[in-house]
Parts: structure tokens; C-alpha cells; sequence
């Protein structure tokens, strides 16, 4: 009777089931850093959204206006005096390199001009363009106020009475 079936070992399949099992899991670790990774950017998004919300009720615009992607960037260029047609400069990302910095130096002057909206100092605009999340915080629920963008629009009320091109009735003939 030969035995030697009974005892011999096939190392092959030992191996590939060490194999699956350390795939099995670095997948499981890679999924769980991407979960997390994910809840982290939710959570800045939401405070973000909320800081925004703020930013556009200090400003004298609808809070709800914050939820909606484009249109809060659209609002907060107008709140910062800058026109909303500049929004388009973001697009320009799709040309590799000069599309990137477009839009970067497009963020660094809203930046500044928001700054400037709420009559910050420079140190306070180079936070707000080094650490847009946590300067909008502050400039949300601190106590700064939105003195405005340095553009006044005249309406008939603003216009001072100038009486000098009216025909004086009180002269003497």
C-alpha cells in the first residue's frame, strides 16, 4: 500500500490563501481610510455651507442662496463687490497649467475683496486665503459687520436736492 498520498503537502494552495487574505485586507484598510477621509470632507463642507449661510445673512442676502453650488460662488463675488461674470474664470481649470493659476489668483483676489467687504485687517485676509474654512467661520459668527464692497449704488432717495438748476420764481422784476 503506498501512504505517501496521505502524507505529502501542497504548499501552492497554502500560499494563495495567505495571498487573498493580506489583499482581503489592505482592501479593507483602504476602504476604511477612504470612508473616513470622506466623512472628513463632509463635515468641512457642511461647516462650510454654514459659515456661508452667515456670511450671506450679514451681507443682506437670502442664507438659503449658500446651498446651492454655483450660485453661492456667484453670490459671494457679488457680496464682495467683484462681478458674478468673473464665476467663468473657474472654468479656465481645464486648461492644464494656466487654468489652475487663473483660478487660483481668481480665489486669492475674493479673498481679499471679502476681507475687504467686512473691513478686515491684512493679517485676517491672509488667513482667510491660507484657511478659507476656519476665516469664514470666524467671519461668520464673529462680530464683524458688512460695511460693503466700496460701490454705491444712488437711488432717487440718496440723491442730495441740488436746487441750483431750478429757475428761481423769487426774483424781483
Amino acid at each position: 500500500m503506498d501512504y505517501s498520498s496521505l502524507y505529502s503537502t501542497d504548499y501552492t494552495s497554502v500560499a494563495s490563501n495567505a495571498d487573498s487574505v493580506a489583499t482581503l485586507g489592505a482592501t479593507a484598510m483602504l476602504s476604511s481610510l477612504i470612508a473616513t477621509y470622506g466623512i472628513i470632507l463632509l463635515a468641512v463642507y457642511v461647516l462650510i455651507i454654514i459659515a456661508q449661510w452667515k456670511i450671506f445673512e450679514k451681507a443682506g442676502e437670502k442664507g438659503w442662496k449658500s446651498l446651492i453650488p454655483i450660485y453661492n460662488v456667484v453670490i459671494l463675488f457679488k457680496i464682495s463687490g467683484l462681478s458674478p461674470w468673473l464665476v467663468l474664470i473657474y472654468l479656465t481649470t481645464v486648461i492644464p497649467v494656466v487654468g489652475y493659476i487663473a483660478a487660483l489668483v481668481m480665489s486669492i483676489i475674493l479673498m481679499v475683496k471679502l476681507g475687504q467687504a467686512f473691513n478686515k485687517s491684512s493679517g485676517f485676509i491672509v488667513g482667510l486665503i491660507l484657511l478659507t474654512p476656519i476665516f469664514e467661520m470666524i467671519l461668520a459668527f464673529g462680530s464683524s459687520e458688512y460695511v460693503g464692497n466700496g460701490t454705491v449704488v444712488s437711488t432717487a432717495a440718496e440723491v442730495p436736492n441740488d436746487d441750483s438748476n431750478k429757475p428761481n420764481n423769487n426774483v424781483e422784476q
